[in-house]
């Protein structure tokens, strides 16, 4: 996965005028699907994702067929049921799972992945990455006592990465919190694999009733929000 470009294209990306685009679609068309194509894409937006140390504590369920949207949709059920258009209506719908535990074993792989990937020109340097990660994790673990909720907050910088991503792609999305995540686990025997569910995003394209797509977007002030120094 080593990336040897070294500088972006060019082309100028008005990133104002897709955050303006982009909203918390209520209704999808069901007759458009993603393109095919566009699936590495998404999948590279979740893969190429920052986070922690490189700590990379996610795993990610994807649905396109009705069949993986079905599956997923067991975790709308009840109380929940509100989402559960937003599921099956959805083109694809993609499952943001956080590791329920990480050890120097998880950490020992990804740093023998970054070995691989080219990150380390020597040993010396790469049991120094190993160091440093075993350094913050702990402080996570021992000193904070945080440690899963770290492992969360790597995920929800993923989710926000991935829904400015999908955005700047055309595509609309959905983030989901309601989901009964004890249910998703089951569905996919998550805490058995060391993962848990923690929230949802449907993806596609917004349906031409969506209630939302027609509201202005509403956000606090910029005197209240920045301080500039």
């Amino acid at each position: 996965m080593a990336n040897t470009q070294t500088e972006l294209s060019k082309d100028v990306i008005n990133i104002k005028e897709i955050l303006e685009w982009r909203y918390t679609t209520k209704a999808f068309d069901t007759s458009k699907k993603i393109p095919e194509a566009q699936e590495a894409n998404i999948k590279a937006l979740l893969q190429l994702s920052p986070s922690s140390i490189n700590s990379q504590p996610w795993h990610f369920i994807i649905a396109n067929t009705d069949e993986g949207k079905k599956r997923l949709a067991k975790g709308t059920s009840g109380f929940f049921s509100f989402n559960e258009a937003k599921v099956t209506g959805a083109s694809h719908v993609v499952l943001f799972c956080a590791k329920t535990e990480i050890d120097e074993t998880f950490l020992k792989h990804v740093n023998e992945t970054e070995d691989e990937d080219g990150r380390y020109a020597n040993d010396t340097l790469k049991n120094q990455g190993l160091g440093g990660k075993n350094l913050f994790t702990n402080i996570h673990k021992y000193d904070l006592k945080d440690a899963q909720h770290w492992m969360e907050k790597q995920v929800y910088l993923n989710v926000g990465n991935f829904l400015l991503g999908v955005a700047a792609l055309g595509i609309d999305a959905v983030p989901m919190e309601g989901i009964d995540v004890k249910a998703l686990d089951e569905e996919f025997g998550l805490r058995e694999k060391g993962y848990t569910a923690l929230v949802m995003v449907g993806l596609g394209y917004r349906a031409e009733d969506d209630f939302n797509a027609s509201l202005p977007k509403s956000r606090l002030r910029d005197e209240e929000l920045f301080t500039m120094i």
